[in-house]
């Protein structure tokens, strides 16, 4: 199955390619507290085909951009899934996550959607842990 990591890596890179700039940055921010690599959603957001990804996540988002772009989906598409473990059901949890975004992103165009300040650090600064979850 799909991590949350591997759920958000998927709308950073097609929210990109879309270029929307509130999924973006908020998800990108959500990728780097959950999959600890501070870096690796910028390399996405930029060009994911030469980001440091592993062969699992190359074509979890090879198969996610495909949807996202509207190609023709064939049965190459499923084996280079299953190649690196993925099943039916996670092919349509990663087209199902295209998709809704593809929406989503064209919803926040719509409405002119910014990113909470908050979000550009997040997951790369640590915080401050000696602030009290009230203060913050």
């Amino acid at each position: 199955g799909l991590t949350k990591a591997d759920r958000e890596l998927i709308i950073v890179a097609t929210s990109s390619h879309n270029k929307c700039l509130y999924c973006v940055v908020s998800h990108s921010a959500l990728h780097r507290v959950y999959s600890k690599k501070p870096t690796l959603s910028d390399q996405v957001i930029v060009n994911y085909q030469i980001a440091d990804l592993t062969p699992r996540e190359r074509a979890m988002l090879d198969f996610a951009m495909a949807v996202c772009r509207c190609d023709t989906i064939t049965d190459e598409h499923f084996l280079s899934l299953e190649e690196v473990g993925f099943d039916r059901e996670d092919a349509w949890d990663i087209a199902a996550i295209a998709a809704f975004f593809a929406m989503s992103n064209r919803l926040a165009h719509l409405t002119d959607m910014k990113p909470n300040l908050e979000f550009f650090n997040m997951g790369r600064v640590p915080r401050d842990k000696s602030k009290s979850k009230t203060e913050m």
